[in-house]
């Protein structure tokens, strides 16, 4: 199924790793085959991956358009996965759903929810939350230990790193 995008007067996007911009008229694109697309406001640049979600979030979006170097980028994100769980364990059920997503070459998937997690963080830093308390992540219910993913299925389990 073809994926058709409306792109805005000056617009930027990713597609298959070429960076696109459009020119200064509405543009109408369909693109035919699987081909990773990113548009302007996911797109994370590097001087912006400053907090620990950021980092993550930016490294996901390399795991997405740039499969030539994935072990690379896949060795990063367990790292900056272990960085972030020692100092901020409320964040596991979330690093768990992105983790399972990755481990199934779900890139855009896992980012979707880094994007849900980086407003954690947003909300976490504002607030000063005790991160070491899991009950203000939006990713948990409280049901004995067990978790709610999006689509309100429920899980328990470690993350795996």
């Amino acid at each position: 199924m073809a994926l058709k995008i409306t792109l805005k007067s000056r617009e930027r996007m990713i597609i298959g790793g070429a960076v696109v911009t459009n020119g200064s008229s509405t543009s109408k694109l369909i693109i035919e085959n699987n081909v990773p697309v990113l548009r302007q406001k996911d797109i994370m640049n590097h001087s912006d991956a400053t907090t620990p979600c950021n980092r993550i979030y930016f490294i996901l979006q390399l795991m997405y358009i740039d499969q030539e170097n994935i072990q690379s980028y896949h060795k990063k994100y367990w790292k900056l996965v272990h960085d972030l769980l020692s100092v901020a364990p409320s964040f596991s059920v979330l690093l768990e759903q992105i983790s399972a997503h990755i481990l199934g070459a779900r890139y855009y998937h896992a980012l979707k929810l880094a994007k849900e997690m980086i407003n954690y963080e947003q909300e976490v830093l504002s607030h000063g939350f005790n991160t070491n308390e899991s009950s203000t992540n939006p990713a948990q219910s409280s049901t004995h230990g067990r978790t709610k993913d999006r689509g309100g299925c429920s899980h328990q389990g470690r993350l795996q790193a």
